[in-house]
């Protein structure tokens, strides 16, 4: 078989199930995968790093075999996740085309360096999956150990599968979009493909976090597939079985990164035009805010009134948050932007008054 190449082909459709639990489940759900014709890559956990002691770990080595006879069967590659030089050095014995590290090896430096090392002169690429946490120079670090150990930056990809968030919101992992941007800013010319099944944590938001992936330009997809979800021994609410996720790749429209139409160019150079102005008067606006707010600061000292005056931004945030419908806005944007001119606004006041 070809050598898998990372960037050969975009997008990229990685599935598979969560765990490899038994030999007929994994060969089962592979072999349908792989007659629906839209998967690229087969995947499957065979170590899972859980939160909970007690919960299913994996199968081990046993699921490695299982992957090989997968690949045999379809003629398509595999991967699987890695934490350990030892998990390293088995996936290589069998013959995985690719691995990847998962958010809570991103998360330990001395780890993803353990793996880099066991992977150096391999010549099997490498995904990195986002930390848990949104800390985007721990992502980039470990991008920057793999490429430090000699593996070539085009056998290096990235996982965006969300970031874990206090509280309660629509997605398990909340996907916080513009740190990916941010990552994709750092390593233009890298691979980065999108994993809704964790982001969701559960099937109804599949679709639509897939095709927001599409609509920004990321470079496929790595989603959870098992021949019966509800039996599945990890993550059952996120797995589809292998017809529905044919019929969810099958609906995302990967729409082109731009058109030569001249009336297309006109009319987006029009709306961009707008945007510019429109911007230009924003922060034009907030940057007469912040100087007001230092004038406070100054009054304040002369004063000695403390900065922060809880009851009027409760005000503040009551009276706009009340108006989310009428001026368009999603609450939980607006509330964001409160915060950070605040924020920025306490900062202000704060240097003033004891600096």
């Amino acid at each position: 078989m070809t050598k898998f190449k990372l960037g050969a082909k975009r997008p990229l459709i990685i599935s598979g199930p969560c765990s490899a639990e038994t030999r007929e489940q994994t060969l089962e759900t592979c072999v349908r995968l792989a007659e629906t014709g839209v998967v690229d890559m087969l995947r499957a956990g065979v170590w899972k790093p859980r939160t909970s002691p007690g919960s299913f770990e994996g199968v081990g080595l046993k699921g490695l075999a299982w992957m090989a006879e997968a690949k045999r069967l379809t003629g398509l590659p595999v991967g699987v996740e890695v934490a350990t030089a030892k998990h390293v050095e088995s996936a290589l014995e069998f013959e995985v085309d690719m691995v990847w590290i998962g958010a809570r090896t991103t998360v330990s430096p001395f780890a993803v360096q353990e793996v880099a090392d066991a992977l150096k002169g391999s010549g099997v690429p490498v995904l990195i999956k986002n930390p848990m946490n949104p800390d985007i120079d721990l992502w980039a670090g470990a991008v920057k150990r793999f490429s430090a150990v000699g593996i070539p930056m085009d056998d290096i990809g990235l996982i965006h599968r969300g970031f874990s968030y206090f509280g309660q919101q629509r997605y398990r992992n909340a996907p916080m979009w513009p740190l990916a941007f941010e990552m994709r800013s750092r390593f233009p010319e890298m691979m980065m493909i999108c994993d809704p099944s964790h982001m969701a944590g559960t099937t109804e938001y599949l679709f639509e976090l897939s095709q927001a992936a599409a609509d920004l330009r990321y470079d496929g997809l790595i989603i959870e597939s098992h021949v019966c979800p509800s039996q599945a021994l990890s993550d059952a609410k996120q797995q589809l079985i292998p017809g529905e996720l044919e019929r969810l790749v099958r609906s995302v429209n990967w729409r082109r990164e731009a058109a030569d139409d001249p009336e297309f160019v006109k009319a987006l150079d029009l709306f961009r035009d707008q945007i510019d102005q429109i911007d230009a008067e924003l922060f034009s606006l907030l940057g007469r805010r912040m100087k007001i707010s230092e004038e406070i600061g100054r009054v304040k000292k002369a004063n000695d009134v403390a900065i922060l005056q809880s009851s009027r931004w409760g005000t503040i945030k009551d009276r706009i948050l009340s108006q989310a419908d009428e001026l368009g806005l999603g609450r939980d944007f607006l509330n964001d932007v409160l915060e950070a001119i605040h924020l920025e606004s306490i900062n202000r006041q704060n240097s003033v008054m004891n600096f």
